[in-house]
């Protein structure tokens, strides 16, 4: 017997179970079907996780670093062991919340590996569902509406294919029972920079290297540079600028050596271990799609602002989408996806709103767009800044270091991009994020009153800098 439903959802990650949730709020009969655990990269593998880790090794930098705070420590010892206990306790505590939320919302959960079946005697259209279970037996869903979330996984480099012992991704990283002395990390970008910040400050000795001319080659190349320059004054060494001779990799004696090029200079570098964080790729393969007419491009599935495929009645949304392959972004087009098929009027999914988090000692934060990407949309534009140095709540932190960056159209007024970098920013662009929704202009977000003593005020004090208005400088 086939299970119908008004939706099936493939793939139960942050993106599936938060489209299931609402659309059971909508009345609608709801089928997840996922192959592992529910919560997917992100609970599992991903954000959850590897942010435990940050914050024990922030904690173990800051317990190292008490005695400016006035606090004499003597013998802080790291047990690098219970750190993994504690992620471990996170993550369970955190999926079997998920699973009550499930079973409250009254949507059937199908373990097993889900494949998209063209027109049969289930369905005269395709998106009905063929599912694996573990068992072997296969089941049947059929649904009035398909939406596609399978994720994404790591990227691999020919010739540093990883095998989880020497060469890794932050799959495997996530799981190591002890920490290496050494490690070089391939790859500047958000997970990159956040390895390398945890890993510093449990003590490791870290070399990234990075394609482009900055790390956070996506980001503000304002902030980029700042990170380096913090990275690098912790005792990270950062080398941008590189190509890797990826055939060079040697192991040879419990240690990974590569080549890389910068200029006319070639060197070896050699480590315990290699992360390789390269990106995500879609988990568009094996999953069925030569059985419809969705459209893939560039290893991604091809959607409308509503999230559509090219198959009106299959939608598709998170890492397999492309664009920000963030949990949160994955959520929204859920959301997003589940308004437009139960034919909810409600306003289109924007990237532009979707902030960027990264966690690494100090953080950054950023909604919208960088000045780089400004101009070349061909706005005027108009730039406030302001430093966390002058913001007495962050030097009670024990922070000096890291701004706020605004950016603004000098037409309208309208806040084009916020940029952070500094104590506890990811908690700060929420702010900047209610603005963008709200079309508000610098002056509109300095004119609100913060707090002080508060890390917040850096915000109204950087909106303000825009137009020449800034007080603490």
């Amino acid at each position: 017997m086939a299970i119908t439903c008004d939706v099936a959802i493939l793939g139960g990650g942050t993106g599936g179970y938060v489209a299931a949730i609402r659309a059971a709020q909508l009345g609608k009969n709801v089928v997840i079907i996922e192959q592992d655990k529910l919560g997917g990269t992100c609970l599992h593998r991903g954000c959850i996780p590897s942010k435990s880790l940050l914050r024990s090794a922030e904690l173990y930098a800051e317990m190292k670093d008490s005695e400016s705070y006035g606090i004499e420590t003597d013998g802080v010892r790291l047990a690098f062991d219970k750190v993994q206990k504690r992620k471990d306790g996170i993550v369970a505590q955190l999926h079997q919340g998920v699973q009550y939320l499930m079973r409250k919302n009254k949507i059937i959960v199908v373990q097993g590996k889900g494949r998209v079946i063209g027109p049969s005697i289930f369905s005269p259209r395709s998106g009905a569902v063929a599912v694996e279970l573990p068992d072997g037996e296969m089941e049947t869903v059929v649904p009035t509406h398909l939406i596609i979330a399978t994720g994404s996984r790591p990227r691999h480099l020919p010739g540093l294919e990883p095998d989880g012992i020497h060469i890794l991704t932050s799959d495997h990283a996530l799981q190591l029972d002890e920490l290496p002395a050494s490690i070089i990390i391939v790859g500047g970008g958000v997970i990159g920079v956040e390895w390398a910040s945890m890993l510093n400050d449990f003590g490791v000795q870290v070399t990234i290297v990075e394609a482009s001319s900055h790390l956070l080659p996506a980001e503000d190349e304002e902030v980029g540079r700042e990170l380096t320059k913090m990275l690098t004054a912790r005792g990270v060494e950062v080398i941008t600028n590189v190509s890797i001779q990826t055939d060079s990799c040697e192991i040879r004696n419990q240690s990974v050596s590569i080549t890389i090029e910068q200029k006319d200079d070639t060197r070896t570098l050699s480590a315990d271990k290699l992360l390789l964080s390269v990106g995500r790729i879609g988990n568009t393969e094996n999953i069925g799609l030569e059985n419809t007419d969705v459209r893939v491009a560039n290893g991604v599935i091809v959607v409308n602002a509503n999230m559509q495929t090219t198959e009106p009645h299959i939608y598709a949304i998170g890492d397999c989408i492309g664009g920000l392959q963030l949990a949160h972004a994955a959520s929204h087009e859920g959301i997003a996806a589940v308004n437009h098929l139960a034919g909810e009027k409600t306003e289109a999914y924007r990237s532009e709103w979707i902030p960027r988090c990264i966690y690494t000692r100090h953080e950054v934060a950023s909604v919208g767009l960088t000045e780089k990407q400004a101009k070349e949309r061909g706005h005027e534009i108009r730039i406030g800044k302001f430093p966390f140095s002058a913001i007495g709540k962050s030097l009670i932190h024990g922070t000096k270091e890291g701004f706020v960056k605004v950016i603004a159209d000098q037409k309208t007024q309208d806040i084009l991009g916020v940029h952070m970098m500094g104590p506890h920013v990811t908690e700060l662009i929420g702010e900047a994020a209610l603005a963008q929704v709200l079309d508000a202009t610098p002056w509109e977000v300095g004119a609100a009153v913060h707090a002080h003593p508060s890390l917040s005020e850096i915000i109204g004090e950087a909106m303000l800098a825009v137009d020449g208005r800034a007080i603490g400088l």
